[in-house]
């Protein structure tokens, strides 16, 4: 592309107007949403506390934030039986559905089928988000 003296330092001129007037409209678009959330924000804080109330607990301070925190991940910890025992019902339940595979419906294995899909697509999914949201490779 030939270009003469006037040709970049005009092109650059109408690029920096039009970065200007996009700066511009992003403003007026953050103070509308501003002046949005200043004039209804606090009702909506109010309203949405209101209906959820029964799940709070008082005093609402950080020690109390803390202290369920603590519940929560020790609740969790305590679950892990629980929830080997169901991983182990459930290996143990494919383990006799591949023995008795004769006996499979087409309806129980496009469930299966269905299910390794999803497995996959949710892998992949892990993918991208891991290579920061692009589909060839890792950044360098």
């Amino acid at each position: 592309m030939f270009l003469t003296r006037a040709g970049p330092k005009h092109f650059l001129c109408s690029l920096c107007e039009l970065m200007a007037s996009k700066l511009h409209q992003l403003q007026a678009k953050a103070c509308q949403a501003t002046q949005f959330v200043t004039k209804h924000g606090s009702v909506y804080y109010k309203q949405l506390m209101e209906q959820n109330k029964q799940y709070v607990k008082d005093p609402p301070t950080v020690e109390t934030c803390n202290e369920l925190s603590k519940q929560l991940f020790y609740t969790r910890l305590a679950s892990i039986p629980g929830r080997k025992e169901s991983f182990w019902k459930e290996v143990d339940y494919v383990k006799n559905m591949w023995k008795n595979r004769q006996e499979l419906k087409v309806e129980d294995a496009g469930i299966a089928a269905l299910f390794g899909f999803e497995c996959f697509a949710w892998f992949c999914a892990g993918e991208i988000v891991g290579r920061g949201f692009t589909f060839t490779g890792y950044y360098p």
